[in-house]
């Protein structure tokens, strides 16, 4: 018998299909949650808080593997670091980290902390995870087409959409990162593995146009020229696979695909 892989943030948008791509795969999974829920087949839910530590040890107790996907824009390293070092107690499982491409291109500085202080998260958890003494690999994915469409549906909303000139993005679909994440778990530790990043590059007016006709409506659009270190980073390609990375593994749906899916 198998001991069970632990999917932390298994309830969020990437760590749901984690859980059920693990299934299918055979696994048993053990989901850490903030809130109580019941357990199912092949699947346990156990009550824990990354921040507090209150229940890491026992979410950790007996896995083999731990695939990290729970994080916030200001806590992800000290959560990771609980987790390592709950982690190191229960033996030396496997620790899987999600992170986002663009983490060691797009330096987080002055006006910058405001706008991209994610990628310095991200960051600092990678770091927490690589000095942890575990066998672990760190995956980067760009942003999920989810992400975007929360994001246009809010520019929606105003009569002018301001948005940031010369950006582009390689959003991807959180169902094939899901499957590659499953790929590494099922397998051996292997470091930084390739980046990963969707078929496509947009500018972002461009993702944001496509999600009005998909929509049927029309908006003003005002292009912002975001300064500082951080933004002429982003304007230069650092948040993309493609530029850095040669024969880069790469998604299969695109932006308008996804848009048809929610269409329907």
């Amino acid at each position: 018998m198998t001991s069970p892989i632990l999917v932390t943030g298994g309830t969020g948008t990437l760590g749901r299909l984690v859980v059920q791509r693990l299934r299918i795969a055979g696994r048993d999974v053990r989901v850490l949650t903030r809130s109580r829920r019941e357990s199912e087949t092949g699947i346990e839910y156990v009550t824990g808080d990354l921040l507090s530590g209150e229940g890491i040890d026992a979410a950790t107790g007996g896995v083999d593997a731990i695939v990290h996907c729970a994080g916030n824009f200001k806590g992800d390293a000290a959560m990771t670091q609980t987790l390592v070092r709950a982690a190191s107690r229960a033996g030396a499982p496997h620790l899987l980290y999600i992170s986002v491409v663009g983490t060691d291109r797009i330096p987080v500085v002055g006006f910058g902390r405001l706008a991209f202080g994610y990628f310095r998260a991200k960051r600092d958890a990678e770091q927490v995870v690589a000095g942890s003494g575990l066998p672990w690999t760190i995956l980067r994915a760009t942003q999920f087409f989810e992400l975007f469409l929360i994001v246009n549906r809010a520019l929606t909303k105003l009569p002018v959409a301001p948005v940031p000139a010369r950006f582009r993005f390689q959003p991807i679909d959180a169902g094939e990162v899901a499957d590659r994440l499953v790929a590494l778990a099922l397998g051996e530790a292997a470091g930084c593995v390739p980046d990963l990043g969707g078929p496509r590059v947009y500018l972002m007016v461009d993702l944001f146009r496509t999600y009005l006709r998909a929509i049927g409506r029309c908006r003003l659009v005002l292009p912002l020229w975001l300064p500082g270190t951080s933004a002429r980073a982003v304007r230069a390609g650092g948040n993309l696979v493609a530029p850095h990375v040669p024969s880069p593994p790469v998604g299969v749906k695109t932006w308008e695909e996804f848009l048809i899916e929610q269409a329907r």
